[in-house]
Parts: structure tokens; sequence; C-alpha cells
């Protein structure tokens, strides 16, 4: 029975594993759709002892498949302190604790979370490809990036200070880091309108930062994606299986698809 159950409740690649893991996906997803309904002033009044009841249910529900997960599992401890289990007990936890401590209500929606079971159930190899690819990417150009971040952090602290001197402290720029806030957001092309300039120099100036807040944004760009197209360029020579021709994960030693050193 032990192993039925470890089949059914762990097993992704068996037919009852998979049927759970969906019907578990659904109860998570109307879980996470009863606090949210229960966040709108109206519902909350109108539906207080459905949305009360619903909550509770679902925290027992995922209550007796934590406890039936400790149980079954051959090692309980690995378990508990795993990804899935600290997210697990998240899930659950802030339903019992809200009665007791005020404001622990909205903690309730960790178990959002959990529905990145999805990805594991479905076995995406190929986005767990591409997020390998662009980990790397990412890794690579990380020099690059911080080294560019730098120099836009002290460009916005210059232009910052320049506002600040220009319009005199007026209008907003009653401060330096004030100042520097207004560049932040107007390099971002945010523009809250907060803080205006009311000089033609300032001005002249704040179009020349909306300006280069678009070169800004495209420079992270375009560095990930030389990385991600050098990349690509590796996979395809270096993780091509000579055996079926199948193409695996960066840094494979072996084929995904026949088992052959690749």
């Amino acid at each position: 029975m032990r192993e039925k159950l470890y089949n059914v409740i762990f097993g992704i690649k068996t037919k009852s594993g998979r049927i759970f893991d969906i019907v578990l996906l659904g109860l998570i997803l109307l879980s996470v759709l009863i606090i949210m309904f229960e966040s709108v002033p109206a519902w909350s009044v109108e539906f207080p002892e459905f949305l009360f009841y619903a909550e509770w249910i679902f925290t027992v529900i995922f209550t007796i498949e934590y406890v039936l997960r400790i149980v079954i599992s051959p090692k309980p401890l690995k378990y508990i302190f795993s990804w899935w289990g600290l997210i697990d007990l998240a899930s659950i936890l802030p339903t019992f604790i809200s009665p007791f401590i005020s404001g622990y209500t909205s903690l309730r929606a960790i178990r959002a979370l959990r529905l990145l079971r999805f990805f594991r159930i479905l076995q995406l190899s190929r986005f767990t490809r591409e997020s390998q690819t662009l980990a790397s990417s990412l890794k690579a150009s990380y020099y690059k990036i911080m080294v560019f971040l730098f120099f836009v952090v002290m460009m916005m602290v210059m232009a910052g200070t320049l506002m600040y001197v220009i319009e005199g402290g007026t209008n907003g720029f009653e401060s330096i880091p004030a100042s520097i806030y207004w560049a932040i957001v107007t390099t971002t092309t945010v523009g809250y309108g907060d803080i205006t300039p009311s000089t033609d120099i300032g001005k002249i100036i704040s179009s020349i930062m909306m300006i280069v807040g678009y070169v800004i944004i495209a420079v992270p760009t375009g560095l990930i994606s030389i990385e991600m197209a050098k990349n690509k360029t590796v996979e395809s020579i270096e993780s091509k299986c000579d055996e079926c021709d199948h193409d695996n994960p960066i840094h494979s030693r072996f084929c995904n698809k026949c088992g052959k050193a690749v």
C-alpha cells in the first residue's frame, strides 16, 4: 500500500501520478482564487461563511497531502527540508496561524508557488534546456552588465546633482537624492510627474535623459542576446548526439534520448 501511494503521490511518469498531480494543481488554483476573492471587500462581506469554510477545506486537504508525503517518503527529513517540502509547509501554515495572529491571512497566497509543480509534471525538457541557455548567458555577461550598471548609476547621480543646481531646489528638486530619484524616473521613461523641471535648461536635460533612457534599456538586452547566440552555436556543435542526432542541454555528458556519451 505504501509503495502504491508513493507511485501516486510522488510518481510523475505513471498515469495515476499524473492524474493526482493534475487534480492537485486544480485544487491549488481554486484555493488561490478563493484567497483572491476574499481580498475583495464586497465578496468578503457578502459570502463570509462560504469563503471561510472553503479556505479551511482546502487547508485540510493540503495538510493531509503534506502528512502523507512525509509518511510514505523513504527519507522524510529530505522531503521536509527540500524545496517542495518547504513550499508545501508554507502553503498551509498561514491558515493555522491567522486565527491567533492578525496580518497573516494574505500570506496564504504563497500556496500559488505550488503551481510550479506544473513544470515538473509535464517534464518540459525543452524549457529546461532553454533556461540553462539563459542562465549561461546571464553568467557570461555578468561583468559587462555590472560595469554598465555602474556607469548608469554614476550618470544618474551626476544628472540629479546637475538638476538640483539648475532648478535651485524648487519644483520638487529640494535635495540631491530627490533629484536623483527624478533622474531615474525620467531615464526609465516611467514619468510619474511628481517632480518636473521649470527652467528651459532643465527641460532640455529632461529631453536628453528620456532619449538616453531608450539606449540604456537596449544595452543589457543586446549583451545577453549576444551570449545567447554564442550558446546556441556551441550547443548545436557540442551537444548534438552523433548516434540519434538529438539536441541535448548544454554541457550534457550523455544523450537524453539514447543514452550515448556526447
